[in-house]
């Protein structure tokens, strides 16, 4: 009974995102003000890939946070871009194509990798932790497929924005967002998911906790201007 549901729920998620990936990118820009490039920028400089490397982007969507490592390695980490949406792989491989990058693509659920265990000297995942219909489940897959000392970068929304404009910062998320995004996407569903999973986020210091409970060893987190996402690093122990 649990995996339906979850496969239930993944299908569904998955199709609203293939809905809306033709207006993926520019929303992210516009709805964000540009912001989300800065922070995805500083995620990958938290990370701090290294040559030789191999990197796996989860959720990649459309090869956003692949090719930043790409170009913060100047090339020299290896990195796969993995999602389970055909549309934003599509988009992303038009993208890394035009960037000249070897990144390859692979569909794939976060629930159930199709990698070896220690396969990667570290992950990212930008916006997609949210996602995933369980939490454990799919930590635990990125934690298997990490070697030891391998090192996790999330980037995420915050619950609640700590900052003096997080008044204005919640109306926006909860009331103008959605309209924006339904307009321009014409997809209504979509862009009331985005502040309706945003709610039900745990916290910084919450998630920070469960990554620890998961098996990771080593957990610190970053919150980013204005309050509206974190950044969190976490290592995976030195066992095998």
């Amino acid at each position: 009974m649990e995996k339906a549901r979850v496969d239930k729920t993944s299908h569904r998620i998955r199709g609203m995102f293939g809905r809306v990936a033709h207006r993926y990118d520019l929303l992210n820009r516009l709805l964000s003000g540009g912001s989300d490039i800065v922070w995805r920028r500083k995620a990958i400089r938290l990370l701090s890939p290294r040559p030789g490397e191999r990197n796996l982007d989860l959720c990649s969507g459309t090869g956003d946070v692949a090719l930043e490592v790409f170009r913060r390695s100047s090339g020299e980490t290896r990195g796969v871009a993995a999602d389970f949406t055909f549309e934003m792989l599509a988009l992303g491989k038009r993208k890394i194509e035009r960037a000249r990058a070897s990144i390859p693509e692979v569909n794939a659920d976060a629930l159930a990798l199709p990698f070896q265990s220690a396969s990667f000297d570290s992950a990212t995942v930008a916006f997609g932790v949210r996602n995933f219909e369980s939490f454990e489940r799919g930590i635990r897959e990125i934690h298997r497929v990490l070697k030891p000392s391998g090192r996790l970068a999330i980037l995420e929304f915050i619950p609640e924005p700590d900052s003096i404009l997080a008044p204005g910062i919640r109306l926006y998320t909860r009331t103008v967002l959605p309209r924006i995004g339904a307009w321009i996407s014409g997809d209504d569903h979509a862009y009331q998911y985005l502040p309706d999973s945003v709610e039900q986020w745990p916290s910084p210091e919450l998630l920070g906790q469960k990554l620890k409970q998961v098996g990771f060893v080593t957990v610190r987190f970053e919150v980013l201007v204005l309050g509206m996402a974190a950044v969190h690093i976490a290592e995976r122990g030195g066992e095998r």
